[in-house]
Order: C-alpha cells, then structure tokens, then sequence
C-alpha cells in the first residue's frame, strides 16, 4: 500500500475516534450533571423537611416552656397573697398590742403618781411623829438616834464578837484547808531529809611542822597562797586550824582544796603553791559545770544556754542563812512546778523560774544591786520569756505581781527557806526580830505587855479588860498582824494572840 494512502487512512481513524471519545465523555457528564443536580434536590428538600420538622419541634418546647412559666408564676403569686394576708394579720396584732401598752402605760403613769402621793404623805406623818417624839424625849434626831446605837451596841456587842469569830473562823478553816492541800500535795513531791549545810573555810593542821611550811621564810609561801587565790589565810588565831577569809565564794573553795592538797603533797614553795592553785581552780570550774548540769537535770529544767547553768552550778560554794543556795533552788523549782499543776497555773514558766530565781548570788559580790534584780538581768541577758523574768524580779515583792506564777515562785521560795532545818540565823539577829515583834505589839493603844514566844512564831498581847472590850481586842489582833506584814520580814507564819482575861473576886468573911 502506498504510504501516503496509510497515513490518510491512520489520520482519519484518529479523527474518528476522537470525536467519537469527545462524544462520549459529553454523554457521561451530562449523565453526572443530571444525577448530582437530582442529588441536590433530594438533599435540599430534606433539609426542608428537617427544618420545617426541627422549627414544630421548638414550638412545642416553647409552649412548654410558657405554660411552666404561667404555673410557676401562679404558685408565686398565690405564696405572695398568703404572705400579704399573714402580715396584714400581725400587724392588726402589733397595733392590738400597742394599744394594750399605751392602756397599761397610763395605768402604771396613773400607779407611780399614787404611789408618790402616798409616799409624800407617810413622809409627812413620819415628819410629825418625829417632831411629836423630840418634843416628848426632849432629844433631837441625832441624839436619839446615837442613842439608839449605843442600845443596840450595848444589846448585840457579844453576838457581833462572836458571829465576826464564826466568820473568820469559817472563812480561815476553808482557806486553810486548800491551802493545806495543796502545799502537802506539792511538799510530798520533793520529800526529802534535808540537812543545813555552813560552808566553813578551814582547813586542819596535821602539825606545827606543816604550819611552819605555810607561812614559809618571812611569810613568803602565805603570801603566795594569798595572791593565787585572793583570799586572806589566818594561821595563829585557831590553834590547829588555817582559816581561809573571803567574800567569793568559789575563791575560797579553791583556796580551801589547794591548801588541803598542799598539806598532802608536803612540798610548800611559791612556784609550786601557783601550780597547785592552776591545777584546784580547773577541778572547782569542773565541778562547777556538772553542779549546773545536775541541778537542771534535777529539777526537770531544759533548754538552758550552757553558759547560764555554769552561773548556776557557782551557788554550789554559795550559803545563805547556812543553807545551800544550789539546793534551795532546786527544791524551789520542783516545789513551784507542783503548785503550778494543782492550781492550773504555767508550770514550766515556774519550774524555770524556781531554779533560777537565786542565780544572781553567784556573781553578787562583783554586781551592785539586789540578788532578784541580778537575777532577772541574767536571765534577760539569755532571752527567757518575759514571764519567768517577772517572776524572777518579783520573788521578793522588789516589783508588783502581775501572773499566778510570780506569786507561786515567791511561795515556794518562802515554803523552802521556812522548813525546820533549812536555815539558821546569827543569835544576834535572833534577838533583834524578837524584840521588833514585841516593840510592834506594844507600840498599840491599850497593850499592857507582849511577849514574843516559840521562837518568834507567835506573840501573846495582854491588853487591860477595863479599856477594851473583845470587839476591839479582835480588831487589834488584825492590826497587830498587818503591821508585822508590812515592816517585818520572816519566814513562815506568826500568830499574834490577843488576851483580855477578867476576873472576878469576892471574899467570904
């Protein structure tokens, strides 16, 4: 076949088939505009459908919704009617009732005006029997009534004496009985022999030979005792005996057991009396420390600063009235905190400030100023609360008491001295007290003589039964007890007895 006739026979079977796929793809997307136009409708009239069937639903709901809202505003309404009908009610009531008061105000107003008028009439017809009375006594109104008193006194004297006894009697047996109660529930605590204890610094010569080495050549080995430990040594007033002289007590301690190991070890030269001296004031500050350390862990007392129980273990060289203060302060501690329980009070602010109530005697003779203030500005200097400084400050009555605690420390303070061999008093001071009692007893109008007996714990006042009757001898004994309060100080408790004795002589002939 020719070639040009084949390629005119492929063209036009090309172009053939083109028009014939062109006509074919026209068909099938006719076919598809048609379907999805149909499609559309269907979506569109049930989007109609579902709108028009959604817009019912909502009509409905809200015709619901509207008639809940009707029923509800009815109930409301109906609940506000019954409201405005019950308060119309009570405030006819009210209106009764303020009617009712006003009637009975008048009433009372009406009363009161009668009442007076029948007072302003007993007072005039008391007004003229008083004056009927004077002018038939002859006495004005002061006078009968002076007299009248006197009568009644006269009359009812001996009842009065004895129903203020009965009172007092009374009052003291049921104070005495709690108070009683409590001191034994605190003093079995801390029940213990107790033993008073006087510091005396002397030491005992073996031999004449020893005494010879004290004083050493020209009194040199004396004289370096001396400087090494601040204390004066006597040697020739006590025969056998060294007496060590000084106002600080843990000086003379030191003094004390130097020269007793001295004595011991025999060799007595200055040199080695200065080593000896080194070696007692290292064991005294040792015992010092674990006296404090005992003390508090005796007493229950912690959370000290280590430094201020050092101070404290100091009053273990440190006496007053021959009774240890160490000692005391223990049983002061334990003797408050027992109180403070039974009363309901601060124990702990009392255990502390029993225990260092007395810590300013340790440093006393380097410190002006009494040992409670002393002893407050130690305290304050380690940051204790300020209750247990004031009842520190207080125990003395040096300021006024302002806590439960304060007045307890003082107590236990008091309760601790006061025990029957806890302290002993120079017999020149003995003599002096007993003489302040007896000169404040005869100091009262009306006293005959006074004598201070048992030891300065009572004082018997005999007063003349002619110038005083028994209503003012019990008055005297109150007075005589207040002024010892206030200008004498003691322990414990004196008892001041008032005798107004009568008698009655005859003889028979």
């Amino acid at each position: 076949m020719n070639p040009v006739t084949l390629i005119v026979l492929l063209a036009g079977g090309a172009l053939a088939g083109s028009v014939s796929g062109y006509y074919y793809r026209k068909v099938k997307v006719t076919r598809e505009a048609k379907g999805a136009e149909a499609e559309a409708t269907k979506l569109i009239e049930d989007a109609k459908r579902k709108a028009k069937d959604t817009v019912l639903e909502a009509k409905d709901e809200a015709l619901k919704i509207s008639e809940a809202a009707k029923k509800e505003e009815k109930e409301r309404r109906d609940q506000i009617l019954k409201l405005e009908e019950r308060l119309a009610s009570k405030e006819e009531n009210l209106e009764n009732k303020y009617d009712e008061l006003d009637k009975k105000k008048e009433e009372l107003t009406k009363s009161r005006a009668e009442i007076e008028d029948i007072k302003n009439q007993l007072r005039a017809i008391r007004t003229k029997q008083e004056e009927t009375l004077v002018g038939l006594a002859k006495l004005t109104k002061e006078e009968a009534k002076e007299k009248l008193f006197k009568l009644v006194e006269k009359d009812y004297k001996e009842d009065m004496v004895n129903w203020i006894r009965k009172v007092q009697e009374e009052v003291k047996e049921d104070a005495d009985s709690k108070a009683r109660e409590i001191l034994a529930y605190a003093i079995q605590h801390i029940a213990q022999d107790f033993t008073a204890e006087t510091t005396i610094s002397t030491v005992a010569l073996p031999s004449d030979e020893m005494k010879g080495r004290i004083i050493g050549r020209e009194g040199r080995n004396i004289h370096a005792i001396e400087r090494a430990t601040g204390c004066d040594i006597i040697v020739d007033d006590t025969p056998e005996t060294i007496v060590i002289s000084g106002f600080d007590p843990v000086r003379r301690a030191v003094a004390k057991l130097s020269l007793e190991k001295l004595l011991q070890d025999g060799r007595i030269h200055p040199s080695r009396i200065e080593e000896m001296v080194g070696k007692c004031e290292k064991e005294i500050d040792k015992s010092i420390k674990e006296a404090g350390e005992q003390a508090v862990y005796e007493a229950g007392v912690n959370g000290l600063s280590p430094e201020i129980v050092k101070i404290l273990g100091r009053l273990k060289y440190r006496t007053s009235y021959a009774q240890n203060v160490l000692r005391h302060s223990i049983e002061t501690s334990k003797i408050a905190a027992a109180i403070a329980a039974e009363v309901k009070a601060d124990v702990k602010v009392a255990k502390v400030a029993g225990i260092l109530h007395d810590i300013g005697k340790a440093v006393d003779q380097e410190i002006t100023g009494t040992h409670a203030i002393i002893s407050r500005d130690i305290a304050k200097k380690f940051s204790l609360p300020e209750p247990v400084l004031h009842a520190i400050e207080a125990h003395h009555e040096e300021v006024e008491f302002k806590t439960i605690e304060a007045v307890i420390v003082k107590v236990a303070d008091a309760i601790s001295g006061a025990r029957p061999g806890a302290r002993r008093d120079s017999l020149d001071n003995y003599v002096k007290r007993l003489g302040e009692l007896e000169a404040i007893a005869n100091a009262f109008e009306g006293v005959e003589k006074s004598f201070a007996i048992q030891a300065g714990r009572e004082v018997r006042v005999i007063v003349n039964p002619e110038n005083m009757d028994d209503l003012e001898a019990t008055k005297l004994a109150r007075d005589i007890a207040d002024k010892i309060e206030n200008d004498l100080k003691y322990p414990g408790q004196i008892k001041v007895n008032v005798i107004r004795e009568t008698r009655a002589i005859e003889y028979a002939k």
